[in-house]
């Protein structure tokens, strides 16, 4: 179960997101799941109405407006500031935050935008993330990105689209076999050249098991 969800400043469709936190929280409650500001993403915190737990940044890309807020509310909610020369993006230090007080499920939304060299470098936060102990799903209103573990098992009902694809991230996946799935595989060697291959399956029976031997598989629920 998501214990923090993280709002980063990239292209955010404000209904899906708020709907997602609305949804998160119920579940949850709202002492069990913790609201993270990465910077920009405050402007979405502020337009929803919401006060995130903490606000992460060096808030050097606020509009004034966010900057107003950010001093009004500077005893309401904590307020963590970054130097703007840093090594760390405003979004992976607002994950290692949240690792270091003991998340362990964390959904980051507004880290999908135009930008694509920022996007790869946001695939890297699921691998730095587990390699933390902690599961990392990068999601907007059309995709569901996370690293899924051997031996994961995807229900049909609780699908996030339609589409289900896999690749391979930091080298290749052994042993990968899908089933219950349109297009299976068994035991097959997926490579980063094989991305063809694994696009764009679809689960096909009420529960579909994906394992493998090694290597690191990323998964992708895709709608249109």
């Amino acid at each position: 179960m998501t214990d923090t969800i993280i709002v980063s400043g990239g292209d955010i469709h404000s209904d899906f997101a708020l709907d997602f936190l609305k949804k998160n929280i119920d579940q949850a409650g709202r002492k069990n799941i913790k609201l993270i500001a990465a910077d920009r993403g405050l402007e979405f915190f502020i337009k929803a109405g919401i006060l995130p737990d903490t606000a992460v940044g060096d808030f050097d890309s606020l509009s004034q407006e966010g900057k107003d807020f950010l001093e009004s509310k500077k005893n309401e909610m904590e307020i963590v500031r970054l130097k703007p020369e840093k090594d760390d993006s405003d979004t992976q230090s607002a994950m290692n935050l949240a690792i270091g007080r003991g998340a362990k499920d964390i959904a980051i939304l507004g880290v999908t935008g135009r930008r694509v060299d920022h996007l790869i470098a946001n695939f890297g936060l699921l691998i730095l993330g587990q390699n933390e102990g902690a599961k990392i799903s990068l999601i907007d209103q059309y995709n569901y990105v996370t690293l899924i573990p051997d031996g994961t098992v995807l229900k049909r009902e609780e699908q996030f689209g339609r589409y289900v694809s896999f690749f391979s991230i930091g080298g290749d996946v052994d042993g990968l076999t899908l089933e219950g799935f349109k297009y299976p595989l068994r035991g097959y060697h997926l490579t980063a050249a094989d991305s063809g291959l694994t696009v764009s399956n679809e689960i096909r029976e009420k529960q579909a098991r994906v394992t493998y031997t090694s290597g690191q598989l990323m998964m992708i629920m895709s709608r249109d």
